[in-house]
Parts: structure tokens; sequence; C-alpha cells
């Protein structure tokens, strides 16, 4: 019973042209010429790819999965013809350079198109989301001739990219690797086994790429000792054409709780002498390359989650207007409705709905920031722009993948039985999305990323700029804001508050007492999530309430982001007080814990 994708191209514009601002967008240096026709035009393509292309694919893929026979992936059937339609659409190479074969367009253009290819198909769409990490880690760490000879197929999409850091014993602390490398004249020889590798192999591109970092004789301990290799699955000759193969193979494949159409492998380099690799960096700067993939990833995988929110939203909705059950509570003599009238399976769609759009905006802030970084000739804006992004990452990453697990358990609640039976669909959402809290680095290192390095390590300031903004918009509150919006001002302010306060309390006892700044760092990721996208949304109903006493846009979907907004504030924003008594009482509760306690 799954429902057809309808790409939320309404939402995405009106976020993109009303909350960022296109014209903040094109007055940065070389997006001049990226007006909203553009974007339209890009938008409406990457939807029809999306709902056409990929969507159809979704099911297909979940029930038939991949096929591992000698050493090599087969994707599932129309797989490779959907991956060539996106490549030969240049869409590989959106948001690259240039310089590079790309066609230079945003980073939030970029992230606006992932996230209904993401939405569509998020186990095919993981594919050219890996090859848009390497593109970028080898533009910006790679010397001129790995460029040269790399990044045209790369950018093309002709071939993949894989990260290879996890092995048996380094999951989370990637300084245990022991994966060796020698060097060997102009390049090295690469020995190791690497396990949950994504797209790892497989059949759509003819060579793939594989970045993985690996020990230097006599390297230091930890991630200081850690370099990072260029190691292809089939050797690339000097004239760009191919070689032999190169000592790479496929050990086993994961059999995993979703994205079944996505391999996640177990990589064997060196069982017969060495894979041949290149050093990309310096020797022992591996892991500061690395997190150049590493966060373009981390960044993606919550556009995954807000993918995933979506589509299980629309399944939901849709579902909640087809199914006849029982009467109406307000009409309990009249005859049965549709499930969407009862004010319980409205209440689970406003909150999927309302967390959907937030995560939106959120992410789609933080793409914004990304560009103004990497464009902006003001130094003080770039330096600012830098911050934004590396506070918000984490927000992105973890707040909104974690909702991505609820919003999609919400999604097969509404649905009742029939949500629990593979066949209606909606479980694969539910299932797809479990990962995403995991893989990249788990909500509890986010966490303790957003409290010790981007909160306690500057003192608050990027946080405190980010608050700031937050304030100025409750101090310049339109006169004129009708009546209903008082209680989203009310709620916000209520919320910045407790969030401000918890902030407080995290940076005086981050230094003396790490144990409770890290037992209470998930819940103030998520008292900061929450309070972002409120912020967001309230800043959208008073954007919406502007276009409609200036009748202009679509006055049906303008009313509904105020209502969307209203809910949020009085369903969502009531939780941060409770989130902030959590983490001044709860941390020391936790701590209070020993090993012989969970006896």
């Amino acid at each position: 019973m799954p429902f057809p994708f309808a790409p939320p191209l309404t939402d995405i514009r009106f976020v993109l042209t009303r909350l960022i601002g296109i014209d903040k967008l094109t007055a940065l240096p070389g997006y001049e010429s990226t007006g909203e026709d553009i974007i339209d035009a890009v938008l409406t393509e990457a939807g029809k790819i999306a709902s056409e292309i990929f969507a159809p694919l979704n099911d297909v893929g979940d029930k038939n999965g991949i096929k591992f026979s000698n050493d090599k992936i087969t994707m599932p059937q129309g797989f490779g013809d959907a991956y060539r339609a996106f490549i030969d659409g240049g869409w590989n190479g959106l948001q690259v350079e240039e310089e590079f074969g790309g066609q230079g367009l945003p980073s939030l253009i970029g992230m606006s198109v992932f996230e209904m290819l993401q939405a569509a198909n998020v186990a095919l769409a993981l594919c050219p989301m890996l090859n848009g990490g390497a593109i970028e880690l080898l533009s910006a760490h790679g010397d001129e001739a790995t460029k040269k000879k790399y990044l045209p197929k790369l950018v093309s999409g002709e071939w993949g990219g894989t990260m290879n850091l996890t092995e048996s014993q380094a999951g989370s602390d990637v300084g245990a690797v022991k994966s060796k490398a020698v060097k060997e004249g102009d390049h090295y020889r690469v020995t190791g086994q690497k396990i949950f590798i994504s797209y790892g192999d497989h059949d759509m591109v003819e060579n793939i790429m594989h970045l993985v970092l690996a020990r230097l004789p006599d390297a230091p301990e930890g991630t200081r000792g850690l370099s990072l290799f260029l190691v292809p699955k089939i050797l690339v000759n000097d004239d760009g054409s191919l070689g032999e193969f190169n000592d790479v193979r496929v050990v086993s494949v994961e059999h995993k709780l979703g994205q079944h159409s996505s391999p996640t492998c177990v990589m064997a380099f060196g069982d017969k002498g060495g894979s041949v690799g290149y050093l990309i960096g310096q020797e022992n700067g591996g892991i500061a390359a690395m997190f150049t993939m590493m966060n373009n990833a981390r960044l993606n995988v919550g556009v995954q989650g807000l993918g995933l929110m979506e589509r299980s939203y629309q399944h939901a909705r849709d579902y909640a207007k087809f199914r006849v059950q029982s009467r109406s509570v307000e009409d309990p003599k009249g005859a049965p409705v549709t499930i969407i009238h009862h004010p319980d399976v409205r209440r689970m769609l406003m909150t999927m709905k309302s967390y959907t759009e937030a995560a939106r905006a959120v992410a789609y802030a933080c793409g914004f920031a990304i560009d103004t970084a990497k464009r902006s000739t003001d130094a003080t804006q770039k330096a600012q722009a830098s911050a934004r992004v590396n506070l918000l990452t984490p927000i992105v990453k973890a707040w909104t993948t974690e909702i991505a697990n609820e919003i999609t358990s919400l999604g097969v609640q509404v649905l009742g039985g029939v949500g629990y039976v593979e066949e209606a669909g909606a479980a694969q959402h539910m299932r797809d999305a479990r990962v995403l809290t995991i893989y990249e680095g788990t909500t509890g290192i986010q966490a303790h990323d957003l409290t010790f390095r981007k909160l306690i390590h500057d003192q608050g300031a990027a946080f405190r700029a980010m608050t700031d903004e937050i304030s100025a918009l409750l101090d310049t509150w339109p006169a004129d804001a009708p009546e209903n919006f008082a209680i989203m001002h009310e709620n916000l302010s209520h919320a910045l508050a407790a969030l401000m306060d918890a902030a407080v309390w995290l940076l005086q006892n981050g230094k003396t007492n790490p144990g409770l700044t890290a037992a209470s760092a998930t819940s103030f990721l998520r008292l900061f999530g929450n309070t972002l996208g409120g912020y967001f949304l309230v800043r959208s109903a008073l954007l919406a309430q502007q276009d409609l006493t200036a009748k202009q846009g679509d006055g049906e979907f303008l009313a509904t982001k105020i209502v969307t907004a209203r809910f949020y504030a009085t369903n969502i924003l009531p939780q941060s007080v409770g989130l902030a008594e959590i983490i001044r009482q709860g941390a020391a509760s936790t701590l209070e814990t020993t090993e012989a306690t969970f006896n």
C-alpha cells in the first residue's frame, strides 16, 4: 500500500525564498546568477527524478535487496538505470566547483535536491551522497595531480567514493585503527580490514575510490598517527584508462534492519601483498583530512533523516485521509469517518508535520551558513558563518535523526495494525531511519561534540550569537501581530530562557566536572534543537502573516504555516522547561550509578 511520493516543493521554496532569502544567497560572490528562476527549475526537475525515478524503486530495493556472489555485489533491478539517469543529468556535480567539472551551485540548493532524493529512496541516494563527500575531501586536500587524475570521473559520477574508518576494534574510537601502510616508491602498500563500509562495492560504477585511514610504521599512537590514502578498486593509468585490479575485495556484506539495497561491506585491503594507495594530505595528518568527509557525511545524514520524516509524514497523512474507521467524537451519531477526523490522529500528524518543517528550516539555515563561509569575502562574516556551521552540524545530524526515528515510528502508529505489516510500507521508513542516529557518529558523540567542543571550548561565543538572533526576534515582535501569535512569543521566550540557563549550568560545570556535562549533553542537544526549530517556525509564521496581509502567495499554504508554528509552539516548546530540569538534576543521578547498578 505504499503511496506515491510528492516532493514538498512548496515548503522548500518558502524556506529558501522567504526564510533564508534568495537575495542573501545571490549576494555571495559566484552566486550572482543563481536567481529564483534557476533555483525553481532545478528543484522542479530534481523533484521529477525523486518522484518518478528514485521513489518507485524504494519498495523494490527493500524487498529484493542486494546480491553478493564471487566477491561482487549486484544492485537490485532498476537501480543502475536510475543512477545513470541521475549522473547523465549532471546532478552528481550540482554543487561542485566549476573548476573541478561541477556546476558550482550553492550547497543550500544541493541540500534541497538531496532532501527530495533521500525521501524518495534513501538507500539509493546514499551512493551519490558518499561520492559528494569524497569529492569535497579530494578538492580540499588532494594535490593537483590527484585532482586532475581522479576528480573528473568522481564528479561525473562514473566512479564512486567510499569512506573507510571503522575496524572491528575501532568504532567510535578511531584512534584504535590498526590498518597499515608502507611507503613504496611514489605510492604506499595498504593492508588491513575495514567494516561497515557503505557502497564498498556495487555494479553501478566502473571504479570505486576508497579513502582509507591507515597507520605508517613508527607512527604515533591514537588519531595523531593516522594517515589517509586513496586506494582505487581498479588502478588508473596515467592517461586515465583503467588498469589492473588493486588487491581490494569485499569479504562479506551485512544483513541489516533497514536500507536493504544499500550494500554495507567488510572490505579487505592487501590480502595478496598490499593494495596500492596514494597519500592524501600529509603523513600522520589523515584524521584532519578525513574530517572534511565526515562533516559532510554528518550533515547529509541529517538530511537523510529529514527526507525520511517527510516521506513517513506523507504516507501517514495519505492513509489517514483514506482509511474509514469509527464515528467522530464531535458527531457520534454520524456516519463513520476517515481517521484524519479523529483528534489524536491529527495530533500525531501535526507532530510529524511540524517537526519535519522545523528540521528542514534548521538544516537549510546550516546550508546557507556553509555557502556564506565558503563564498563571503568579508573576513568577519566568513568567520561567523564558519562558527555557525560548526555549531549547527551536530544539531542537524543528531537532533534531526533522533526525531526521524520518532516520526517514522508515529507513521506506523497512524496506520495502526496495517502499519506493522510490511506490505503497507510504513515500517520500511522506520527501519531505514534506525541507523541514522548511529552511523557517522552516534547521538551521544554528537552531543559530546556540541557541549565540549562547540559550547565550552569558546565559552559559548557561537552559541550566544545564535541565541542573540532568537532574542532579537522576540525583542522586535511586530506590534500588529495577530492576537493568536502571542502564545508563540511567550513559549519561545520560555524555551530560550530554559536553553540559556542550561548553557550557563554546562559552562559552569564543564571544566570542573566533565562527567556532569557528559551525562546531560544529549538532553542539551535536544533542548537546543527543539528551541531552534521553534525559532524558525515562529519566524516562518510571521513571514506567512506578512504575505497574507499583502495578499501575496498561496493563502491556504500560508495559513497552514501559521497553524503548524502554533502547534509546535504549544506542543513541543513547552518541553524545554522539563529538559532544562533534566539537565540540572538528572546528570547527578546518572553519575551515582556504578557497574553494579546494572545487575
